[in-house]
């Protein structure tokens, strides 16, 4: 008899990086990497699973930005050129290592697994990737559930209340057109709560969401089982809380199982080793050098000498980490039985792109993980909703505000390397909200104008802008995607407000920041 269960929950995420007025885009590349290292392999485990009766429960979050990118044609047949070129990378890999067997056997490896790459998108999922989410979803064998719809940071926007409607509006109306239902649960950006929001989600007839560890230990009055059962807000919105444990376990490079030493070393790409005359081709026109994904070193440990990565090692350590991690889920659950009365969750949410961008190995893990779970009897994988479905009453209580960036609230998202944002996104917000309110029926070009300026704003409040400007990495890229999706917004705004609205300008924002084609501005009334 079961006596536990276990909710792996991945959140997939990425800004909204479009540039069609770029021959080429360092940024895209994030997207590029994502479907060939994530997505895909993850799409093709499940499928695999499925395919030998292998049964399994997982949750997934995709975001409205991601949804869109993913279906966009554009940025399709951009990733297949940038898949195109990797592969011609490969086969000249393939002789250039010839007179070294252990890195052409490398070489080789990802030469087949970028034509296996494009081979499923192209002829299996048809380049419609939320498509296949969906089918595995309709099989009853994952939830996807929904998030806002830029990945705004809620908590930081509360000045505003329509902002924050807006974004979990249309993170719903935007999950119905690529899921086709409601969704059950939502990803709250950053696991970002403040007391009311759960309000809000419930209004949009969300059942479920996840806050940090702290948001559920810290809530009023105290929780009866921790963060081991979820909670009901009075409004009927259910709370999970993540396991810290889990997260260490496999979040963690240092304690976590990512760091083992027979694991691939992300940060040794041949794009960085080998010379420009070679590599040229391969890497951004302007002589930039980017990840290939052709790593041929191992973690090794913690020196710049590294030893060459061995796949069947990595592949045996991958399997016996996935047994660990069942094996302490067990014992955990085990503990808390004789203490509760009903069967104890453990909750463990992570970025999806951990698994299989910064952990190679990592949906060879979550496999094994699966397929050991499949014959195990005391723990069992679950979603959320399944879990309330099996005890449909929990505890009443207010959980507390909380997020899962440093230090556990806002300090990641407002600090002084990124503070000077919020009062542009405020003030124009506000002004989003005046403009919906003075033209409650507009048409024709107006109506354009007014449906552009909400993009742009929604645009500007993303959370990653923010986040990257705190992380030091590429700052400026963050600080310019803010200003010129603010620009953009007030300059639109001052057309409006003058009845003079510049058409060819319009076109151009239009094709440029073209999510959400069903954009209705009146989201911010």
């Amino acid at each position: 008899m079961t006596k536990g269960y276990l909710a792996v929950i991945l959140h997939a995420h990425l800004p909204f990086v479009r540039h069609p007025e770029h021959e080429e885009s360092l940024e895209e590349n994030w997207f590029y990497e994502a479907i060939t290292e994530t997505y895909l392999p993850l799409l093709l485990m499940m499928d695999r699973l499925i395919d030998e009766g292998v049964g399994f429960r997982l949750t997934f979050s995709v975001t409205p930005t991601l949804a869109s990118m993913l279906s966009d044609p554009f940025l399709q047949d951009r990733y297949l050129g940038r898949l195109e070129s990797l592969i011609e990378l490969g086969k000249r890999e393939k002789v250039r290592t010839g007179s070294q067997p252990r890195f052409q056997s490398l070489a080789g490896m990802y030469l087949k697994h970028l034509r296996n790459m494009k081979e499923a998108f192209i002829n299996r999922y048809d380049r419609d990737l939320p498509g296949a989410f969906r089918r595995i979803q309709d099989l009853g064998m994952i939830d996807v559930i929904g998030s806002s719809a830029t990945h705004a940071y809620l908590p930081l926007h509360l000045g505003t209340p329509s902002a924050v409607r807006a974004q979990i509006r249309l993170g719903v109306e935007s999950y119905r057109r690529s899921f086709g239902r409601s969704p059950r649960g939502f990803w709250l950006p950053e696991c970002g709560y403040y007391p009311g929001a759960g309000d809000l989600l419930a209004e949009e007839g969300v059942r479920y969401t996840i806050l940090e560890t702290h948001g559920i230990t810290r809530a009023q009055p105290r929780p009866r089982y921790g963060i081991h059962a979820p909670l009901y807000s009075p409004s009927g919105m259910a709370f999970f809380g993540r396991d810290p444990d889990s997260s260490r376990q496999v979040w963690s490079s240092g304690e976590g199982y990512p760091g083992d030493f027979d694991y691939r070393e992300f940060y040794r790409d041949i794009a960085y080793d080998l010379e420009m005359d070679y590599i040229g081709p391969f890497i951004h026109r302007d002589g930039i050098r980017i990840d290939t994904g052709f790593k041929y070193y191992r973690i090794t440990g913690k020196t710049d000498r590294k030893e060459v990565y061995i796949p069947e090692r990595a592949a045996e350590k991958a399997d016996l980490h996935a047994r660990d991690f069942l094996s302490k889920k067990e014992r955990q659950v085990m503990s808390l039985t004789a203490a509760m009365d009903r069967k104890p969750l453990v909750v463990a949410p992570y970025d999806a792109e951990l698994f299989g961008h910064w952990w190679f190995e990592g949906p060879l893990w979550l496999e094994s993980l699966i397929r050991h779970a499949a014959a195990r009897r005391d723990l069992r994988l679950i979603t959320p909703s399944e879990y309330l479905q099996e005890y449909p009453v929990n505890q009443v209580a207010s959980p507390s505000s909380s997020s899962w960036g440093h230090r556990g609230f806002s300090e990641t998202w407002l600090n002084t390397r990124n503070d000077w944002i919020y009062r542009h996104l405020n003030q124009a917000a506000v002004t989003m909200e005046r403009l919906a309110a003075v033209h409650p029926q507009a048409e024709g070009l107006r109506l354009r104008a007014l449906n552009q300026a909400a993009r742009e704003l929604l645009l500007a409040q993303a959370s990653d802008w923010a986040f990257i400007m705190n992380a030091g990495t590429t700052v400026e890229y963050a600080v310019m995607r803010t200003k010129t999706h603010l620009q953009r917004f007030m300059t639109l705004t001052d057309q409006i407000e003058k009845g003079r609205i510049n058409s060819r300008k319009l076109k151009e924002m239009e094709s440029q920041d073209n999510i959400f084609p069903e954009m209705d501005y009146r989201v911010f009334a």
